[in-house]
């Protein structure tokens, strides 16, 4: 058994002081009181003690993680560094030729804006050369039929005149 004054375990000292409570009430009163009252303060104190060290190892727990915690985020920018520099070791003129790239498709973009606007240039040009070519056929037929009708006028004038010419002659 365990005595009053020897720290008690967890769970364990509950029961005892039951026990020794069970066992302590033939005695007299006033020395119960005494012994409940040390052994009370006695499992008080040491739960106390066991509270504070669960404490003091939570405490020791944080600070060690918190310490981890601080290498490991360290080490994390280490890493982004070295891998930053293995992507330069990896193609040194890479920057140089992505801007290039990017200015090869910023020109393939406004060439194919300036090959669409060619096309339907070229697409309104054929339309207007073949409205002017169909104009210059009818401008053609027309003056061909001015001239039929030119001509056609003159040898009525003509035949208008002979006959007045005639007509003349014969008075």
């Amino acid at each position: 058994m365990q005595t009053p004054t020897q720290p008690l375990q967890q769970g364990q000292g509950q029961s005892m002081v039951v026990q020794n409570s069970g066992s302590l009430s033939f005695s007299s009163n006033m020395s119960m009181t005494r012994e409940d009252e040390e052994m009370s303060s006695s499992a008080l104190s040491a739960f106390r003690a066991k509270e504070e060290e669960i404490q003091r190892k939570k405490m020791e727990v944080r600070d060690r993680l918190l310490s981890q915690l601080g290498r490991v985020q360290e080490e994390t920018r280490r890493l982004a560094t070295i891998r930053e520099e293995l992507e330069a070791l990896g193609d040194p003129m890479r920057k140089d030729v992505s801007l290039v790239r990017k200015k090869i498709d910023t020109v393939n973009k406004e060439l194919k804006l300036l090959g669409h606007s060619c096309q339907k240039k070229e697409k309104e040009y054929k339309e207007a050369l073949e409205a002017f070519n169909e104009k210059n056929k009818e401008k053609v037929q027309l003056i061909t039929k001015l001239m039929e009708l030119v001509s056609e006028s003159e040898k009525l004038r003509m035949k208008k005149l002979e006959e007045l010419s005639k007509n003349i002659e014969i008075k």
